[in-house]
C-alpha cells in the first residue's frame, strides 16, 4: 500500500533551519508518512536534497525588500515558484495533504487549486499577520494603511475558509482562529512549539565563550525590526558604564534584517567589546553557548503580537536550564512560570537591574535554571506535541500509524491492532 504523502510550504526560514517545521516532518515521517518540503534556499543549499528521509525542494530567496512594492514582488514571486514546484512534488508523490505555514497569508489560494484534485489544505499557523503590522506600524490612521490592514485580515480570512484543519502555536492563537473563522473547536488544535528535550540538553561549557568574562548572556533569535534586539546593547550599556560591571559579556546568535545595524549600534554605544555576533548558529553552536551562558534574555517589548506569541527562544532557554529575564507579556509567563525575571515592557534600566540582580546571586540562578529545564521537560517537551500534530494528519486522511514488529525472525510492518492480534496468537 502506497504511503499517505505530504508536502509542507514554508516561506519565511529555510528548512531544516525553521526549527519548528523540521520537527513537523520528523514526526509525519517517524509515523510512515512521505514528507516533501518546498522552501527557499539558504547560500550552498541545492535545489533538491533527500534529508534524513525528508525530500527538500528549494528555491533562490528572493532580494531583500525595502518597501511595499517590493513586499508585493516577493509574495508574488514565492507563491509562482511554489506553485511551480508543487506541480513537480505532485508528479513525484501524489501528495494529499498540503501543509501551509504563514507567514505571510497568501498560499490559500493554492490550497484552493490543489483541492480540485482531491488534495486537502492544513494551515500551520505561526504568526498573527494583522497583529504583526500593527506591532510594527500601530494602528493606522491613513487611508493606505487602513487598505493594508484590511488586505492582511482578508488573506487571514481566506486561509481560514480554505483550511480543513487549522494549527496553532498556543491558545491565545486558537483563541482568535476561533473568533476570527467559522472553524469549530475541534478545527483547530494546538500544537505547541517546544523543544525536543532529548536533544536540546545541557552539554558541558566551554569557558573560552565566555571572552575572559566570569558572566555570560545569551540571545538566540532573528534579528528584525519587531525583535527589539537592540534593546539588549542598550542593556550592556547600562551593565558596563552605568552599574559599573566588567565581568559580562553577550553573545547574540541569530541574523536578520537588523544584524548589520545592531553592530553598528554596539559600536555607537560603546559595547562593541563586550558582544560578540556569531550570524547563523548550528545546533551545536546553539549547544555550546546555551550551556555555558548564566541567563537567557528576550527582549521583546509588549506589542499586540509579542503579547501574545510563544517565543522560541523561551523554550530553548528553558531546555538547557537557563533563567531568564524578559519584559512582562502574558505569553512569557504562561511558558517561563517561575523561571523568568518579568520587568515593565519598554524600560532597559529595570532590564540591567534585573541582571545585574541575577548575576550577583548564584544559588537563585541555579534554582531558577532547575525549574524551567523541569517544566520544559514535563510539560513542554516536543514529543506529546508531535503525537498531537500526527493525530491531525491521521484523522483526516484516514492513515492507520504502523507499527515496525519482530516476532520470530519476521520483521512485520502493521497496524497496532494488527500488532495485538499477532501478540496474542504468538502468546498462545
Amino acid at each position: 500500500m502506497r504511503r499517505q504523502s505530504v508536502v509542507i510550504i514554508v516561506q519565511n526560514l529555510p528548512v531544516p533551519l525553521d526549527r519548528r517545521v523540521w520537527m513537523e516532518c520528523q514526526a509525519l515521517r517517524d509515523a510512515q508518512y512521505e514528507v516533501s518540503v518546498i522552501c527557499p534556499k539558504s547560500p550552498g543549499d541545492r535545489s533538491f536534497e533527500m534529508l534524513d528521509g525528508v525530500a527538500l525542494y528549494k528555491y533562490r530567496a528572493a532580494p531583500a525588500t525595502t518597501g511595499l512594492l517590493s513586499y508585493i514582488l516577493e509574495f508574488v514571486y514565492c507563491w509562482l515558484r511554489t506553485a511551480m514546484i508543487s506541480v513537480k512534488v505532485y508528479r513525484c508523490h501524489r501528495f494529499t495533504v498540503l501543509q501551509a505555514c504563514n507567514p505571510p497569508d497568501t498560499y490559500w489560494l493554492l490550497g484552493r487549486l490543489w483541492r480540485l484534485f482531491g488534495v486537502i489544505y492544513v494551515f500551520d499557523h505561526h504568526d498573527l499577520n494583522p497583529e504583526l503590522f500593527r506591532s510594527r506600524f500601530g494602528d493606522p490612521t491613513s487611508v493606505s494603511g487602513r487598505i493594508q490592514l484590511a488586505i492582511l485580515y482578508w488573506l487571514e480570512w481566506m486561509t481560514y475558509r480554505t483550511a480543513r484543519h487549522v494549527i496553532t502555536t498556543n491558545e491565545s492563537y486558537r483563541r482568535i482562529a476561533l473568533e476570527r473563522s467559522k472553524l469549530g473547536s475541534a478545527d483547530v488544535t494546538v500544537v505547541r512549539s517546544g523543544p525536543d528535550t532529548s536533544i536540546m540538553r545541557p552539554v558541558p561549557e566551554s569557558t573560552e565563550l565566555r571572552c575572559g568574562a566570569d558572566h555570560l548572556l545569551a540571545y538566540i533569535g532573528i534579528m528584525g525590526p519587531q525583535d527589539n534586539v537592540d534593546v539588549l546593547l542598550q542593556v550592556m550599556r547600562v551593565l558596563t558604564v552605568d552599574l559599573g560591571r566588567r565581568d559580562v559579556h553577550l553573545v547574540l546568535m541569530g541574523f536578520g534584517d537588523c544584524l548589520d545595524g545592531l553592530k553598528v549600534k554596539a559600536v555607537e554605544l560603546g559595547v562593541a567589546g563586550v558582544v560578540t555576533f556569531t550570524g547563523r548558529a548550528d545546533l551545536r553552536m546553539i549547544a555550546d553557548y546555551l550551556s555555558t551562558a548564566d541567563i537567557g534574555v528576550s527582549p521583546d517589548l509588549k506589542t499586540p503580537l509579542n503579547d501574545i506569541s510563544t517565543h522560541n527562544k523561551t523554550m530553548e532557554y528553558m531546555a538547557f536550564g537557563l533563567p531568564i529575564v524578559s519584559f512582562d507579556l502574558a505569553e512569557s509567563r504562561i511558558s517561563a512560570g517561575a523561571g523568568s525575571l518579568y520587568v515593565p515592557s519598554g524600560d532597559v534600566r529595570a532590564f540591567a537591574e534585573a541582571v545585574d540582580e541575577l548575576l550577583n546571586d548564584e544559588e537563585r540562578r541555579l534554582q531558577m535554571g532547575r525549574y524551567s529545564r523541569e517544566r520544559c521537560v514535563s510539560e513542554m517537551d516536543w514529543q506529546p506535541q508531535a503525537r498531537k500534530y500526527v493525530r491531525v494528519f491521521d484523522r483526516l486522511t484516514g492513515h492507520l500509524p504502523r507499527l515496525r514488529l519482530q516476532v520470530g525472525e519476521r520483521h512485520l510492518d502493521i497496524t497496532p491492532q494488527a500488532a495485538s492480534t499477532v501478540l496474542s496468537r504468538e502468546a498462545e
